[in-house]
């Protein structure tokens, strides 16, 4: 129970809830210190074994600022298949009717179905998906749409809005929720996105810095590594970034990868490292190239001793 101050009492006491009357009363004097109060749970209650569709929910959902009319405008539901009342007809007919009219925010509405539906199998944050739709509903104003690929704008909006928001994932993630979209036509439909955008803006646009340690975390656990084993990788990666390692930071996350695995119990084969990182294996071998000879100055000394570092294979 949670204590208030009460002022016949002169001294802070526990309350009791009455929900039926909505008053808040004194346990020990019986004092009614807040009458009437609203009670801001749901009005109803959910059971497990509850069957149907039937949604107690009797508001909408929130205010969307991209579409003309805000998102509030009342949709028209189609008639149940086992229904034949008269009240059932009209329902259907009005929904065809509704369809049938001019939305000019249906084409928005279904991208932002799309943007969603693909963020959701990715598991990104809401803030992600917004920033994705901003992205999309700047480039529709412009009306350059017609003849491209829309599932490649989409998840190129995607991928832009990731790296916006920090929290960058790689082409190849973005392409395996894409609705059939290449990684190549994602790479173009974002120059363009891009291209439009600085047109708009009069300046550069500002994509975010992609670093090693954006991918490492997830992709150690793709893998199943050991808490230990992503912390010494994690430092390598920072060490990393010191050095001037001329490849993108997917390739050396996933070198960084190989070479802590190979000095651990827990090896990794090449093969699986590059199912999990998306990067081909030839790619992987030829950074660990070019990260071996500073593998004393990458690898944490708690993590592996000298002698390990001498046995460590050779590209």
């Amino acid at each position: 129970m949670a204590e208030w101050l009460c002022p016949e009492c002169k001294r802070a006491t526990e309350v009791v809830l009455d929900h039926s009357a909505g008053d808040t009363v004194c346990s020990e004097c019986g004092l009614v210190l807040e009458a009437h109060s609203i009670d801001e749970t749901s009005e109803w209650r959910t059971f497990a074994n509850e069957s149907g569709d039937n949604d107690p929910v009797r508001v909408g959902g929130p205010s969307n600022p991209l579409l003309a009319d805000g998102g509030l405008s009342t949709v028209i539901s189609s008639r149940p298949n086992n229904a034949n009342s008269n009240a059932d007809v009209l329902s259907s007919s009005l929904g065809r009717w509704q369809n049938r009219g001019s939305n000019p925010d249906r084409s928005l509405i279904q991208a932002f179905k799309a943007i969603a539906s693909m963020s959701d199998r990715l598991g990104l944050v809401a803030t992600i998906k917004d920033r994705a739709n901003e992205i999309y509903k700047k480039v529709e104003d412009q009306k350059p749409l017609r003849g491209r690929n829309q599932d490649a704008i989409l998840a190129a909006c995607l991928y832009i809005a990731c790296r916006q928001e920090d929290k960058p994932r790689t082409v190849k993630e973005i392409c395996s929720v894409a609705n059939g979209a290449t990684k190549k036509e994602i790479g173009r439909a974002k120059e363009f996105i891009v291209k439009q955008l600085e047109v708009e803006m009069g300046q550069s646009m500002e994509m975010g810095t992609i670093h090693a340690g954006d991918f490492l975390r997830r992709f150690c656990s793709h893998l199943g590594m050991t808490n230990q084993a992503v912390k010494a990788a994690q430092e390598a990666v920072q060490k990393s970034e010191e050095l001037d390692i001329r490849r993108s930071p997917i390739s050396v996350a996933a070198a960084v990868i190989y070479m802590i695995t190979q000095l651990s119990d827990d090896k990794k084969l090449l093969k699986d490292i590059s199912l999990s990182t998306g990067v081909a294996e030839g790619t992987i071998r030829n950074s660990y190239k070019d990260l071996h000879p500073y593998a004393a100055r990458l690898i944490p000394s708690w993590y592996a001793k000298e002698e390990d570092l001498r046995n460590l294979c050779s590209p």
